[in-house]
Order: structure tokens, then C-alpha cells, then sequence
């Protein structure tokens, strides 16, 4: 009985110190850091086209960003000078300032300016045929990045399509369904996926920051419209 449990208490004391050599030696493996740049590198081919999708969709937000900003300066001063000079009859004044002012509110004004002595309604049809003019021009390339953040995700999800599909090809080649080779390969092309949706995510955002940039432009431009058109109409009161 006691040659038992002297046997017992050895094998006891084997395992504990096997154990404890097994995990000395997984606290001593060195872990691989995960650097972004690598990650990025190892997402593949689609990696490229996403990226394109990327430099694109910020190079249009920025162009057109700047150029709305400039359209949609308070005009204020420019109505108040065209003011003064329709009502000292100095129309020649009038379409010199909104020629300078090279804005889309002083094109249009322009173009009344060029119909007065026509009939009210050609002058409101010369204005508002200007101002859709104004707007095309404003929402030039906009809808590119309503493309990219369309196209970005599915790029990305073929990428990982793609990936998982090699993955599983390689695994009936080689008869090895070990979780460090799925997991190992699966980690990586997920990135392409996540790529896509984070570019795609920001070109959503930039999207609708222009469309609202110009519906905040169009309102102005009416306002300003409208304005205008009772000016000329004052003298007929």
C-alpha cells in the first residue's frame, strides 16, 4: 500500500514539474508584433484598388470641398452694391461688380441684370437656367464618391472571398485542417474587408458633408434670386 502512494506521489510530482517546464517554455516563445504597414501589405492585390479608391474619393472631397466653401461666401456686400446702383439707375456699375465678383451669385445676377427691360418672367427663366448651371458645376465629381463608397466594401469582401477560397484550396492539397493554418491565413484577408469598409465608411461621410454643403449654396442662391427679382419689380409698385 505504501509502494502505491510513494508511485502515486512521483507521477503526481512528474506532471506538476512537466507542466510547469511547458508553460515556461510558451511564457519564453517570443510573440510576433503586429505592425499596421505588414498587415496592410499582406491584404493582397485588392489592397491595390481599394487603395486607388481611397487617394481618389479624398482628392475629389478636397477639390470640391474648397470650391464650395468659396461659393458658399456671404455674398451680402454684393446685393447691397447691385442695390445701390439699380436704384441710381447705374445698370453699367451694377453688371461690372457682379462680373467681378466672379461667384456663382453674381453670375446670376449678371444674367438678370443683361434681361432688364424684358419681361419678369424671361428675367426669373435667365436666372433660374443660370443657377441650375451653378449647381451642376458645384455637384461636378460628387457623385464619384458615392461611387467609391459603394464599390470600396465589395472590393474588400472579395478579397476575403478570395483569400478563403485559396485557403481551402490549400488545405485539400495538403490534407492539413489545423487551426493555425485556417486561422493563420483567414486573419489576413480579413484586412481587405476592413479596408474597404473603413474607406468606404469615410467616403459615405464626405458624400453627404458635399450634398449638404450644396443644398446649403442652392438655398442661398434662391434666397438671393428672389431678392433680386422683387428689387426690379419695386419700381413698378
Amino acid at each position: 500500500m505504501m509502494l502505491l502512494l510513494q508511485v502515486a506521489a512521483d507521477t503526481t510530482a512528474k506532471l506538476i514539474d512537466t507542466a510547469a517546464k511547458g508553460t515556461q517554455q510558451l511564457a519564453q516563445i517570443p510573440t510576433e508584433e503586429l505592425r499596421f504597414g505588414d498587415l496592410l501589405l499582406k491584404g493582397g492585390w485588392v489592397m491595390i484598388p481599394i487603395g486607388i479608391l481611397a487617394v481618389l474619393g479624398l482628392v475629389i472631397f478636397f477639390e470640391r470641398f474648397f470650391t464650395i466653401r468659396k461659393a458658399a461666401q456671404n455674398e451680402a456686400h454684393l446685393m447691397t452694391q447691385v442695390r445701390s446702383s439699380i436704384v441710381t439707375g447705374n445698370l453699367e456699375a451694377a453688371i461690372a461688380l457682379c462680373k467681378n465678383s466672379n461667384s456663382p451669385l453674381g453670375r446670376m445676377l449678371q444674367k438678370g441684370l443683361l434681361r432688364i427691360g424684358r419681361p419678369i418672367k424671361d428675367i426669373e427663366g435667365a436666372i433660374e437656367n443660370i443657377g441650375k448651371l451653378e449647381v451642376s458645376k458645384l455637384e461636378k465629381n460628387i457623385g464619384i464618391i458615392g461611387i467609391v463608397a459603394g464599390i470600396a466594401p465589395m472590393f474588400g469582401f472579395l478579397g476575403t472571398i478570395a483569400g478563403v477560397i485559396k485557403i481551402f484550396y490549400d488545405i485539400s492539397k495538403t490534407d492539413n485542417i489545423s487551426m493555425g493554418v485556417i486561422s493563420g491565413g483567414l486573419y489576413v484577408k480579413m484586412v481587405t474587408s476592413a479596408a474597404g469598409l473603413f474607406v468606404g465608411i469615410i467616403a459615405y461621410v464626405c458624400y453627404h458633408i458635399l450634398n449638404m454643403m450644396v443644398d446649403k449654396v442652392i438655398l442661398k442662391l434662391e434666397t438671393d434670386a428672389i431678392e433680386f427679382i422683387d428689387l426690379l419689380e419695386e419700381p413698378s409698385k
